[in-house]
């Protein structure tokens, strides 16, 4: 690692000023309870819960009351994991993205326009992706008119096509559609 990118890495690796123990506490729970959740102990667990519940059902005479348990403790369990797993999901989004940047920044010849590309709004994403496909094509010919093998696995062509025809679709339409 160079020396000015070491020393980058270090800046990006200090916290913020403006964080405080609210948000790492938040981030760490959030994590654990991410992990957990997706363990076989809480399916586990859940299993248990739902099949106890199922049980008492001729006790209650399956009565509103004991189906509304299970409605109100499914969906208060649900509404919290929603923003439990979305700040761990936010948290690696941005961790990937700092990764592919630097990659980015790191590859002689790559397009440096890219890094921070998740910042920009759908159309500009849709313009940027129609360039780099019209790139690869250029590559691509220019490649074959100088008698150089293709470097793509075998079906590439196929679904750069497909990719090609989404997109076009997609400049049409001004949607997002899927293949």
């Amino acid at each position: 690692m160079s020396k000015p990118h070491a020393q980058n890495a270090k800046l990006e690796q200090t916290p913020p000023a403006q964080s405080h123990a609210i948000t790492r506490f938040f981030d760490h729970f959030a994590a654990r309870v991410t992990k957990w959740a997706g363990s076989p102990t809480a399916f586990g667990a859940a299993l248990i819960a739902v099949l106890i519940w199922a049980a008492t059902g001729p006790a209650f005479a399956y009565s509103e009351t004991w189906q509304l348990v299970i409605n109100t403790g499914t969906t208060i369990v649900t509404f919290l994991m929603v923003f439990l797993i979305q700040q761990n999901q936010n948290k690696d989004a941005r961790a990937l993205h700092l990764k592919l940047d630097d990659l980015l920044i790191a590859l002689k010849g790559a397009d440096e326009g890219l890094v921070d590309a998740e910042q920009l709004d759908e159309d500009k994403l849709l313009a940027l992706a129609a360039a780099c496909t019209a790139r690869a094509r250029a590559q691509a010919r220019s490649d074959r008119n100088k008698g150089r093998k293709p470097t793509s696995i075998k079906g590439a062509k196929k679904t750069v096509r497909g990719s090609l025809r989404v997109r076009r679709q997609v400049m049409r339409v001004g949607k997002t559609a899927t293949p």
